[in-house]
């Protein structure tokens, strides 16, 4: 697991946002919306995006729709979110995805994935919550939603912990937060303008 963690880390060393995907059901069975979606992650990825997650879905082509893009981008540091259950995690292991991102703190969950060698990143918002993660090892931390984070958390106080803001984002969150300590950030739905693509994410790669 460790070694799971160390090159995460070294991920949000190189790039420190995550571009989170929300796909929508059309995207699976419309030919057009996906033929546009793979255009404009190809242009990203060309870019330098390293760092992409994928909201877990129910339905049956999100496992497929995610090997795809897991087959095309090997190198990219390639997640699932949203996990809710041990199908979930089953899901993304299969792929071979390289982690996943909680919405909320899950103990039973978390036990699971480390059982299974799997890294999980919890998203957290209070004390309590914190303290039992740090006390199963779990080093790397989201805090979601960030907006109403408890204010006894102070994340300078965990050294050793990587820290995650999440929750109504966007890239021009990102040099606020690392500020503050963080070592990234999540960027979903701002991510999107226009349904496009945000053209600031383009300007923050090709100038970083």
């Amino acid at each position: 697991m460790n070694n799971k963690e160390d090159y995460f880390s070294e991920c949000l060393k190189i790039e420190s946002f995550f571009l989170l995907i929300k796909p929508e059901d059309n995207i699976y069975s419309n030919t057009s919306i996906r033929n546009s979606f793979f255009e404009e992650l190809e242009n990203l990825v060309n870019s330098g995006l390293k760092n992409i997650e994928i909201s877990w879905s129910n339905n049956d082509n999100w496992f497929d729709f995610v090997s795809d893009i897991k087959i095309k981008y090997p190198r990219i540091n390639l997640g699932s979110a949203s996990i809710v259950n041990k199908q979930s995690i089953e899901d993304s292991l299969k792929i071979g995805l390289n982690f996943s991102m909680m919405k909320f703190w899950n103990k039973d969950l978390f036990n699971y994935a480390q059982s299974k060698n799997y890294l999980l990143i919890p998203g957290i918002n209070n004390l309590k919550d914190l303290k039992e993660a740090i006390d199963l090892n779990c080093n790397i931390i989201k805090i979601y939603p960030i907006k109403s984070k408890d204010s006894s958390i102070n994340i300078l106080n965990y050294e050793n912990i990587d820290f995650i803001a999440a929750g109504g984002l966007s890239i021009d969150d990102l040099k606020t937060y690392k500020s503050l300590g963080y070592k990234a950030v999540v960027i979903g739905d701002k991510a999107i303008k226009n349904k496009k693509f945000d053209p600031k994410i383009y300007e923050w790669l090709k100038n970083n």
